[in-house]
């Protein structure tokens, strides 16, 4: 909580019970149930207490302690010194919420009481102890030392002056004063100061601990985040090419189940085939990003799969495939390789695949019929894959006029993954064109 003292702000005590020791946290419940809550009633509590302990004291020293000839101080003074050391406890209700006042205070009675002191005694109380105390507790420390050292200072004025005028030994009766004026305060102001360093070290040890948390919890997040999009970039490549076909190829079944059986027939075998690779597909997708391989459990007769029944993850390699599965499809596709082919990152190789896949099922939706050219080139720095597909060769369907764009921001994804240069946008001729070039040193591409 920060203190202000006469409109200023000043050093902040603790903020709240997170921000302090057990003790304190005990303390605080027990005053909570006793109903005193709030700075000034606690402090009035603590003003009570060390008014009853002064009291105590005093009494004890002026008509317990002492023996007859040692230290003769008339009822009339001691009175006066008992009040005024009361006085100054009562002081300190005002340590917190007026802590200059309450010193001022304190100070000026402590100045009469040594003006009332005997010469060969040094009387104090305990409240200049505890406002010195929490002066160092809520001021900086150079402001702290500062007035405190104001303090001590016009209490060996005082101290001075009063053996001046009433003690024959000058340097003697002074020096008692002014001395332990000197070492309470300022231990207690340094005292003061350590706790308030103390605690400022605290809390901010918990605000670094508390951001590392928040920052993990943000890492955290950003990683689900990038599995949620990795997600569903997979699933959607997926999906759009074995779907978009089967679809296709469904609705030439329909045509044919009349006036062609046996063509139907081959049609629905070739949609049982595709249906059981996209589920192989799935598999395999929702294995990676599970982080375990897949399993195969769907069937180990399924082209593609290796001699273990785990379904191979998709590359550059099997563009054979993927390019007879359009043709299939009737989509008249044209692969052409360029330069010797040599092994890429597998990240890039995937994400390649997948572009090339990506690109297949858009123009077969957007433009059925149209000519598509995947030219695929290994060059000495760079891998180029470029698919271009020529304006559509008949209307395309009405769900297929409008698009969501999420295919393509995919493909771009991939691209930023791989660190490869990404373009896309429509020909002169009315058709689309996608580019990715995945460049390397040294002619590896990493």
């Amino acid at each position: 909580m920060n203190d202000h003292i006469e409109g200023g702000p000043v050093t902040a005590e603790p903020t709240g019970p997170a921000d302090q020791p057990r003790l304190t946290k005990r303390v605080d419940v027990l005053l909570a149930s006793l109903g005193v809550t709030g700075r000034f009633a606690r402090d009035c509590l603590l003003a009570a207490v060390v008014a009853g302990l002064t009291f105590t004291l005093m009494a004890a020293l002026f008509w317990g302690a002492t023996s007859p000839g040692e230290i003769v101080v008339d009822p009339v003074r001691a009175w006066l010194l008992v009040a005024l050391g009361v006085g100054q406890a009562l002081l300190l209700c005002l340590r917190r919420v007026r802590p200059l006042l309450c010193l001022a205070g304190i100070v000026g009675l402590q100045v009469a009481m040594i003006a009332l002191s005997p010469a060969e005694a040094t009387i104090r109380g305990f409240a200049p102890f505890v406002v010195a105390y929490t002066i160092g507790v809520l001021l900086p420390a150079r402001t702290a030392f500062v007035l405190v050292g104001a303090a001590v200072a016009i209490e060996a004025t005082a101290a001075f002056g009063t053996a001046a005028v009433t003690a024959p030994d000058l340097l003697l009766s002074a020096v008692g004063p002014a001395g332990s004026s000197a070492l309470s305060n300022l231990a207690a102001v340094l005292v003061g100061n350590y706790v308030a360093t103390r605690r400022r070290y605290t809390q901010l040890l918990r605000l670094q601990a508390a951001e590392a948390v928040r920052a993990q919890q943000a890492k955290v997040q950003a990683a689900l985040g990038a599995e949620r999009t990795q997600m569903a970039r997979e699933l959607h490549d997926v999906a759009a090419h074995h779907l978009s076909g089967m679809v296709v190829q469904a609705a030439a079944v329909q045509l044919l189940i009349d006036r062609d059986p046996d063509a139907a027939k081959a049609g629905v075998a070739w949609l049982r085939a595709q249906g059981k690779e996209t589920l192989d597909n799935l598999r395999l997708v929702v294995g990676v990003l599970r982080g375990t391989p897949a399993d195969g459990s769907g069937g180990g007769d399924t082209p593609g799969q290796d001699a273990e029944g785990s379904v191979p993850v998709p590359g550059l390699a099997v563009l054979d495939d993927l390019v007879r599965t359009a043709r299939d499809l009737g989509t008249p596709v044209e692969f052409v390789g360029e330069g010797s082919p040599r092994p890429v990152p597998p990240i890039a190789d995937v994400a390649l695949y997948r572009m090339v896949q990506e690109s297949l099922s858009n123009a077969r939706q957007h433009a059925p019929g149209a000519p598509v050219l995947i030219t695929l080139r290994y060059l000495p720095r760079e891998v180029s894959l470029t698919v271009v597909n020529g304006p559509p060769a008949r209307r395309p369907e009405p769900a297929a006029r409008t698009s969501s764009g999420v295919g393509l921001i995919g493909m771009r994804e991939r691209a930023q993954l791989i660190r490869a240069r990404f373009a896309a946008g429509p020909t002169t001729e009315g058709g689309w064109s996608v580019t990715a070039t995945l460049t390397s040193k040294g002619g590896d591409p990493s």
